[in-house]
């Protein structure tokens, strides 16, 4: 199933719409996000373990990262995999908290456990709430 997954956080502008493929079709907002998860974990792990023969930027490689704003080698801090259980859990923790909130083609959902009717192209949004902190004095 192809949908259009829309990123954002509150208070910066930039919204990030990607083509996104899911192989099953979940039926509850807590199956979507536990199967988005696994799809992402699936990923990063092999992203980490995927040997790079080339150590150092090529001026292609400068040039993709000069349109995100951010020039770096990578991720060369860990190489430590993810746990999809872990990762899992602190997701559907987060959005109990109240951390981001999910739109399917514009409805808000709010309950993990309430049914979902996704189609070809749905538009899921994952907005992340930045919480501010401090006095107002």
């Amino acid at each position: 199933m192809d949908l259009t997954l829309q990123l954002k956080r509150l208070g910066k502008k930039k919204v990030i719409s990607v083509p996104y493929q899911l192989t099953t079709v979940p039926l509850t907002l807590k199956e979507l996000i536990v199967t988005c998860v696994i799809k992402e974990v699936v990923q990063y792990n092999t992203r980490q373990t995927e040997q790079t023969l080339i150590s150092f930027l090529t001026p292609p490689l400068i040039q993709e990262q000069v349109g995100s704003g951010k020039v770096t080698f990578g991720n060369l801090e860990t190489s430590q995999l993810a746990d999809a259980d872990k990762a899992i859990e602190r997701a559907l923790l987060a959005h109990e908290d109240g951390l981001y909130v999910v739109f399917i083609d514009g409805n808000e959902m709010k309950n993990r456990d309430d049914a979902i009717h996704l189609k070809e192209g749905s538009e899921i949004s994952f907005i992340r709430l930045t919480f501010l902190a401090g006095r107002l004095s």
